[in-house]
């Protein structure tokens, strides 16, 4: 999908600061950062949102977790914590229509409410 910015990011037709990927995920520095540690994951393929999620491919789908732990784990974030959020749709915030997940963490974060 070429117009969806994050399928650019993917296809390195659009700079972003990477710091994991394989075949199915790519992970970046979010470019307003919440917290010392931003993080976004994202499939590869265009998926609009998690409630799209079917879309993934079987392996994955089965992979998601595996690879925002191992994204986690590589920032230096597991062991003191971090948060992993996806927002599904406009009112939830959603702003980029590509499924997502930010993975937050480098401080002590605050409450969810």
């Amino acid at each position: 999908m070429s117009e969806c910015i994050f399928c650019r990011i993917s296809a390195g037709d659009v700079p972003a600061d990477v710091v994991a990927q394989d075949e199915d995920f790519v992970a970046f520095r979010d470019a307003r950062p919440l917290a010392p540690v931003h993080l976004l994951v994202i499939p590869r393929s265009h998926v609009a949102s998690l409630d799209e999620a079917e879309e993934l491919s079987a392996e994955a789908s089965a992979r998601a977790l595996a690879f925002l732990a191992a994204t986690a784990r590589s920032a230096g974030v597991a062991e003191t914590g971090y948060r992993v959020i996806t927002n599904t749709g406009p009112d939830a915030g959603q702003e980029v229509m590509h499924l997502h997940w930010h993975v937050i963490g480098g401080t002590r974060l605050g409450g969810m409410a």
